[in-house]
């Protein structure tokens, strides 16, 4: 994949409740990865179906996918669901200019529940 591949944002919320955030070019494949539960599958998500993606956005290149995921991965509960809700602007979460520890974060792409 070359940096001009769009990338995208995605939610899914588990049995539970709780929110998964993660980034893809193909937010269907992934989250059928995810659903199956195989080695493709986060850890996060293992066991924790049915999973119920709730919420997709274009992200951008890769790069700005992963700042953008870093920083929904920060934000509360409440403001995820507002995300969810269309009650919170994603142009928001994207303005807002890097930090250098969230242009330096870009091993963990994939990972992380919330």
């Amino acid at each position: 994949m070359n940096a001009e591949t769009s990338w995208y944002l995605y939610m899914i919320r588990c049995r539970a409740g709780t929110l998964y955030a993660g980034i893809s070019t193909d937010v269907e494949r992934r989250f059928a990865e995810h659903v199956r539960g195989g080695p493709q599958a986060a850890r996060y998500l293992r066991g924790k179906g049915p999973l119920e993606l709730v919420y997709r956005v274009p992200a951008g290149t890769r790069s700005q996918a992963t700042i953008l995921e870093s920083r929904i991965k920060k934000l509360p509960r409440a403001l995820k669901l507002q995300l969810i809700a269309g009650e919170l602007n994603i142009a928001s979460l994207r303005d807002e200019a890097p930090t250098a520890h969230e242009s330096l974060d870009f091993h963990d792409a994939g990972q992380g529940g919330a």
